[in-house]
Order: structure tokens, then C-alpha cells, then sequence
């Protein structure tokens, strides 16, 4: 899993998150060169050594690289990075159809055409290219914020000059046309025929066939008809229903035989809805090849273990959610495909003889023979698990005991049967499991400890871990009422607390991971309750210098009150006045905060002294004033902030007074002088600067910067 910040091949770099599907995640990045935001489609690493994988995925860039549609997701790049395979495509903020619908339930009838009409557009741009899709489904088209409808994940798509003839079927089961069903022959009129049960789901909120496992619904689409849509809302006009009908024909050739064709029909229902212009064909000459489905429904009859026992495909990798495929295998054009059908019903019947001439003459010695060996070039699968059949008369069956393997990791379960049966033919298959751990047997078939005769199958459904779901919303819900939402999905709920000016005290801002985010059974979710609004800051004003009642108001004005409040006698400031205060000019309190000061109660007296005025014969106070002036130098050309808390103190024979206290001042308050400065003596004073607590000291130098105050004795 990427994380936000790091980057691909130096110039992608990844943003968020925001999907996982069953072989690639894709995240939100920005293109550092172009300066864009995209999406980045990346390969999980556990497939990146599979070629067969990689090579799927880098069809799929292939496949939409060469479209340019508004309805159609672009492809901007394709690439690897240290073995990292990636897509960048054009990011679209927006949900799935899919999720859109389950969100409405179903779509009123103009917004479900409207949206119609533009997945054909994006189809038919795409036939025009020669690129069929094949895997049309609302999980595949995306609604962007804006209400653009684009249709993405070319994954399985290929061009229709390529060979689309494939034995087993590809794409979801659910939007799956007949002919892909049976392994039959691919072409425009199997996506129309998957956008019509697409158009179905908007309408009436529900997949027209549904089934326990993948093998039931495959054989409705075959043999099934679908509710007509009318029976289930009578309000849905007659066109739209008639448009659904035609493109949801079983045989292709009474489809519509372009998305041209469904696009206009589609147009005539917006503004003629009661129109019988939709004409399905009772008969049309076949334009599409025809596939002998006995074999194909004998394939999908023999996996019908697959209910509740074998969910996927033996072959199938990936257990995506929502969506089940089936592997493609590649077969001849429908041509060779008649001739071969021919040939191997005259080869089968002439083995038939062969093998009744030889059962009748070797009745007595069955296994000696060696044309009684089991096939080895295909593998088939009973519909159910049957008895083994009883071995007739002088038979004797090589049988074993089924060792018990449910919990065993794969590769252990493996050893353990091929330790009983060196020659059984293991079928591995996935499922999603609460109970067992990812990598472990979840069930087995024959069940353990029976008895079952030696090279035959046996079946082993691998858990892939918990199944995934969408995150639940409990935005703006009360804090234990989203915890029991959450707690009966199996997650585990962490609280976290922040402020917020928009959400009510005690309720859910939001979820970490988002709503809506893919989640599993098990994982912590941290949910984040507000404490209400933020405690708001204001600055403190200067209350240097002014009265008691003068400051409590100015304090009172932003939020503010007076705190404590003492009194110190001040050379600097006159009685009464505000000489210092606990939070400095500026600095930010939270409101309501107290600030204390110390309030001014004259000069000092202990500097004073009583002398006799020997010229007048009468006697009088002699005290010591000084004053400074900084006007040599600029302090603030030595810093680089444009205003500084300063302080100034003095040194007079070891005493040390603060001849200014903390006060925020700029360039322009220099040059400055203080004068009236009481001291000990004549003596002269050595004056030093403070700046935002740290002593003023020139570049270069190691000794704070100094000034000298001169002091001289005043009679009173």
C-alpha cells in the first residue's frame, strides 16, 4: 500500500487513497510535470510476478489508451516503477452507478435514460474503435460531481478483430450477455445487452436475475426471462420498458445492432415516451456465429459445487467484491468450431465401441489394460459431490482415508493429502472467511476421514480473509449510537476528540478511515466526537502606562478581565499608572482569560537621603537621577523581525535595576531615551537591551552590547 507523499517514478505523487479492487488499488496523486491532479491505478504487489496479470492490466491501458470520449475515462500513462506496474487516468470526484443506485434504491425514469444515453455514447465511441468493453456494469461508470457519466475499466476488453470467441466467460456475473455465459462469440451486442440489465437495475433498483452462486445466475441468462419492468412499476412508459426488452434479447441478432441504434430509441423515450416506435424482430437472420452450448452448459453444470462450497473459478486469483469472474480461455472461430464438433462426436462414438468390445473381453481383468487409464488433459467437476461408485463384481478399488486438512495453510493441506494420495488432483478455490485466517483451508470436499478411492479430486476452498464493505456513515451521529452501528459491522471503535465550530458537542465529525472507505471485519476505525466550538484566541492589549480602570476596560473590550493586581513603587512610571503585566502586548490568550499587573506606588524612597542645606541653614531630600540615550545604533538593524519585546536594564555598584520593562516596540521607537532614572549614586550606570528575552549582542561580538547612564545628585 502507497503512502501520501511518496512518490512513482519521480513525478507522480501520491495524494490519498480512495478505492481497492481485486488486483490493483488506486489512489489520488498529482502530476508534478503537468501540475494536475490523476488517478493512478497500481497493480498489488502479490500479482506483479504473475505475467498473466500484468499482461491483463497492461491490456487494459491498451484498450482505453487509444479513446478520447467525454464519456470515457482517459488513460494518460502506463508504466512501472522498481516493479511497481501503474495506469494514470483521468481523475472524475464522483461515486460509481452502482453505489448512486444503492443510495436511491432506484432512479426516476429521465435521470436513469439520461445516464443511458451517455454510457452508450461512451460504447459506441469504443465500437467505433473496434474495442468491445465486455464488462459493462453500473461498478464500472462512474458519475462525476458535475453529472458527467464516464465509463472506465477496459480490463477485459479486447478488439473486435482479435479472437472474442472464448470457451468460459468473463466480466460479472449479474450484467453477463447469454452468449459470454455459454463461451460464446463477443461483440457490440453483448455491452448493449449489459447495458440494458444496467438500465434494468436503475429502474427497478434490483439485477433482473439473481441466484445462490455464479453458475445459477449464468444459466438464467441463458434459459431465464426477466420480469418485465412494467409488472414491477406500471409507471415506467412503454418505450423504456420495449428499449430494455430488445437489448436484453437472449439471441444478438434481436438486439440493437449498434449503441447508434439504443441511442436514439433512447432519445425518442425522453420526448415520446408512449411511442411504439421499438420494434424487436420476431426472427433476424443470424450475423453472429453459433456455439454448440452442449458442452458450455455441460461446464457450468460442473461446477455447480461451487454453491456455498467453491465460489470461484479454480483458476481465479482474485475475490472481488460484488462481482464474481470466470476465466477466458481462448477457442477457434465458430467455423473450426462446427467441423471439431463433428469430428469429436464420431471420435467419442468409435471410443464407445472400442471401449464396450474391450470391457466385454477384459471383464476379468480390468486393470490390467492399459486403455483404462483416466484421462489426463481435462479435469471435470460433478454438478454435486457423489458417491463413489461401487466397483462391480472382481473390482477392486485403491482407495485411502481423506485426511482432515480445514485450518492447514495451503501448502500444508497439500502435503497432508499427497502423503495419503500422491496422485489426487487438488482443485483450489477462495472464499471470503471471518473464522479463518487468510492463506487457510475454510472447507474441504470429500469430508475428513472418509473414504475415497485414490486419484480422485479433492476440493479446497482457501480463505481470503474477511470480505470487504463500504465503511458505514454515522456522521453527525451521537457518539454510543455510532458505536453500536459500528460494533454490529464486527469493527473495532477508537474515540478521538477535536473541537469543531459546525458539530454539536458529543457528535460524530467524522471516521478515520472515511465513510464509505473499503473496510473488513475486525479493523479499527477511530471516530472523532466534537468537543464543540474551539476555544477562540485574541491578542493582549497594552496596558503599559495606564490606569487601573483604564486597562480594565480596554481587557474587558476583547474578551479579556484583570486579574491580580499589586503594587511596586517605579522610578519610570508615575503613581498609579500599570508598570507591568503577566502576559505580554500581543501575545494571545484564550477569552476570558485574567490578566495581572502590577501597578506603580511612586518613586522609590530608600534612594533617598535627608541632608542639611549648609547655604540656607535648612535641611531638604537629595536623591540621584540619570538618563541614557540609545541613538548610536538601531537594534532592529540587527534583527530580522519588524517589531521585538524589549527590555532595558541597569547596573549601579552591583545593584541591578530594570530601568524599562517588556515592551513591544518597532524601528521607529529608536533613537530613545529614558531619563529620571533613580540610582545609588553618581556613579555611572551601565545600561544593557533584552530583545524577546535574549540578550542584545552585535554580530561577530561574544559580550552583550552596553550603554553608560550618567547620574547626578538633585535637591528636592
Amino acid at each position: 500500500m502507497l503512502k501520501p507523499g511518496m512518490f512513482i517514478n519521480d513525478r507522480y505523487e501520491i495524494i490519498d487513497n480512495v478505492g481497492s479492487g481485486g488486483m490493483a488499488d488506486v489512489y489520488k496523486a498529482k502530476d508534478q510535470r503537468l501540475n494536475r491532479f490523476v488517478a493512478i491505478k497500481v497493480l498489488k504487489p502479490e500479482y506483479s510476478s504473475d505475467k498473466s496479470f500484468v499482461n491483463k492490466f497492461r491490456g487494459e491501458a491498451q484498450s482505453a489508451a487509444g479513446l478520447s470520449h467525454p464519456n470515457i475515462v482517459n488513460v494518460y500513462d502506463v508504466g512501472d516503477d522498481s516493479g511497481l506496474h501503474y495506469i494514470v487516468m483521468e481523475l472524475v470526484e464522483g461515486i460509481t452507478l452502482k453505489r448512486f443506485i444503492e443510495r436511491k434504491g432506484k432512479l426516476e425514469v429521465k435521470e436513469a435514460v439520461g445516464i443511458a444515453i451517455q454510457i452508450a455514447q461512451g460504447m459506441e465511441a469504443a465500437h467505433d474503435n473496434r474495442i468491445i468493453h465486455r464488462d459493462i456494469k453500473p461498478q464500472n461508470i462512474i458519475i462525476s460531481r458535475d453529472g458527467k457519466v464516464k465509463v472506465t475499466d477496459f480490463g477485459i476488453a479486447k478488439a473486435t478483430n482479435s479472437n472474442t470467441l472464448t470457451s468460459n466467460t468473463m466480466g460479472s456475473v449479474h450484467y453477463l450477455s447469454p452468449e459470454q455465459a455459454r463461451g460464446g462469440y463477443s461483440d457490440e451486442k453483448s455491452d448493449i445487452y449489459s447495458l440494458g440489465v444496467t438500465i434494468y437495475e436503475m429502474l427497478s433498483g434490483k439485477v433482473p436475475f439473481a441466484g445462490d452462486n455464479t453458475v445459477s445466475v449464468a444459466l438464467l441468462h441463458i434459459q431465464g426471462e426477466a420480469m418485465p419492468l412494467r409488472d414491477l412499476d406500471p409507471a415506467i412508459p412503454v418505450s423504456v420498458d420495449k428499449i430494455v426488452q430488445k437489448c436484453m434479447q437472449k439471441r444478438p441478432e434481436r438486439r440493437y445492432h449498434t449503441a447508434l441504434e439504443l441511442i436514439n430509441d433512447l432519445k425518442k423515450a425522453l420526448t415520446n415516451p408512449d411511442g411504439a416506435y421499438v420494434q424487436i424482430p420476431a426472427f433476424v437472420a443470424n450475423d453472429s456465429p453459433t456455439i454448440n452450448i452442449s458442452d458450455d452448459l455441460g461446464k457450468i453444470k460442473n461446477v455447480a459445487y461451487l454453491d456455498e462450497d467453491i465460489p470461484n473459478n479454480p483458476s481465479n486469483k482474485v475475490a472481488e467484491e460484488e462481482e464474481e469472474e470466470l476465466d477466458s480461455v481462448d477457442s477457434k472461430m465458430d467455423k473450426f468450431v462446427a467441423i471439431g464438433s463433428v469430428v469429436t462426436i464420431v471420435v467419442l462414438l468409435a471410443a464407445i465401441i472400442l471401449i464396450v468390445i474391450w470391457f466385454i473381453n477384459n471383464n476379468n481383468n480390468p486393470k490390467d489394460d492399459p486403455n483404462d487409464n483416466k484421462p489426463t488433459d481435462t479435469v471435470t467437476v460433478s454438478p454435486e459431490p457423489t458417491e463413489e461408485p461401487t466397483p462391480t463384481e472382481g473390482t477392486t478399488l485403491d482407495t485411502y482415508i481423506v485426511p482432515g486438512v480445514i485450518g492447514f495453510t495451503e501448502a500444508d493441506a497439500e502435503k497432508a493429502i499427497k502423503a495419503k494420495d500422491p496422485d489426487a488432483d487438488i482443485f483450489i478455490y477462495q472464499d471470503y472467511s471471518d473464522e479463518y485466517e487468510k492463506g487457510h483451508v475454510m472447507k474441504q470436499y470429500p469430508d475428513p476421514d472418509s473414504e475415497r478411492e485414490k486419484t480422485s479430486e479433492v476440493f479446497l476452498t482457501i480463505s481470503t480473509g474477511p470480505k470487504s464493505f463500504d465503511l458505514p456513515n454515522v456522521y453527525g451521529m451521537e457518539r454510543d449510537k455510532a458505536d453500536i452501528k459500528l460494533d454490529d459491522y464486527g469493527l473495532k471503535v477508537i474515540h478521538d476528540f477535536a473541537p469543531s465550530d459546525t458539530v454539536e458537542s458529543g457528535l460524530v465529525i467524522e471516521t478515520n478511515p472515511i465513510r464509505n472507505s473499503l473496510v473488513k471485519k475486525g479493523d479499527e476505525i477511530h471516530v472523532i466526537i466534537s468537543t464543540g466550538p474551539a476555544v477562540k484566541q485574541v491578542p493582549v492589549p497594552d496596558l503599559l502606562g495606564a490606569t487601573e480602570a483604564n486597562a480594565r476596560q480596554m481587557l474587558k473590550d476583547v474578551g479579556l478581565d484583570l486579574g491580580e493586581i499589586s503594587y511596586e513603587a517605579s522610578s519610570e512610571y508615575a503613581e498609579g499608572l500599570i508598570t507591568y503585566q503577566s502576559s505580554t502586548a500581543s501575545e494571545l490568550a484564550d477569552l476570558g482569560s485574567l490578566i495581572d499587573v502590577i501597578i506603580s506606588s511612586g518613586p522609590p524612597s530608600n534612594t533617598n537621603e535627608e541632608t542639611e542645606d549648609t547655604e540656607t541653614g535648612g535641611s531638604g531630600i537629595i536623591k540621584y537621577l540619570g538618563s541614557v540615550t540609545i541613538d548610536d545604533i538601531n537594534p532592529f538593524d540587527y534583527i530580522d523581525d519588524s517589531e521585538a519585546e524589549i527590555e532595558i536594564e541597569m547596573e549601579q555598584d552591583s545593584w541591578h535595576y530594570i530601568i524599562m520593562t517588556k515592551r513591544v516596540l518597532t524601528a521607529a521607537d529608536f533613537p530613545r531615551t529614558i531619563e529620571d532614572i533613580e540610582g545609588e549614586g553618581t556613579v555611572d550606570g551601565i545600561v544593557q537591551m533584552k530583545i524577546n528575552g535574549e540578550d542584545f549582542v552585535l554580530p561577530g561580538e561574544t559580550e552583550p552590547y552596553t550603554w553608560i547612564a550618567k547620574f547626578e545628585a538633585v535637591e528636592e
